[in-house]
């Protein structure tokens, strides 16, 4: 193993995927927030390159999101954006993704960071039975989403011991929508 692959399987990375479309103050927070409460080495922008879940919608060109991720982070230290879900171009599920991860980087201790508002669905992700055998799961709260609502809680119950942590950010309300 070479010593950059055993700093890697060293390393909590946190990843936290988007469109970001664009990029704003809310999804830096969120990163900053889950890196220092979880101990993490890096946070990883995920830059979705086709976003499946907004075919027909209007989005931008990937290669430009990816450009304004990357000037978001620019001294935000340990905050990285990435385009990992961009080979091969297409949509991506977030199982394939941590797949991906998990086979290049298969000793990193990952940590798939999403919003409260997913929490309540996450069980009907694709490939939902095989998640929690490939990250943490890190639940940030949104507002309009409190971490404490029923259908929430009644899903994060089900999950694995240690597979889910919940993490407090100051409450931001903006969105991607609002900025463009």
């Amino acid at each position: 193993m070479t010593s950059t692959m055993m700093r890697m399987s060293q390393r909590r990375v946190g990843l936290l995927g988007g469109t970001f479309d664009p990029p704003h103050i809310g999804h830096l927070v969120v990163a900053v927030e889950a890196r220092a409460t979880l101990n993490l080495d890096e946070v990883w922008l995920l830059v979705a390159h086709t976003p499946w879940q907004k075919t027909g919608r209007g989005v931008t060109d990937a290669e430009h999101r990816l450009a304004m991720a990357r000037a978001a982070v620019v001294g935000l230290d340990g905050l990285v954006a990435s385009d990992f879900e961009f080979d091969p171009p297409g949509p991506t599920y977030t199982v394939d993704t941590l797949r991906d991860i998990r086979a290049q980087h298969p000793g990193a201790d990952l940590y798939f960071i999403t919003g409260a508002d997913a929490l309540g669905s996450i069980l009907t992700w694709q490939g939902a039975e095989e998640l929690f055998g490939l990250a943490r799961f890190v639940g940030v709260s949104r507002p309009g989403y409190e971490l404490t609502d029923a259908h929430i809680t009644e899903a994060f119950h089900r999950l694995p011991d240690d597979a889910l942590h919940l993490v407090e950010v100051p409450a931001l309300s903006i969105s991607s929508t609002d900025c463009r």
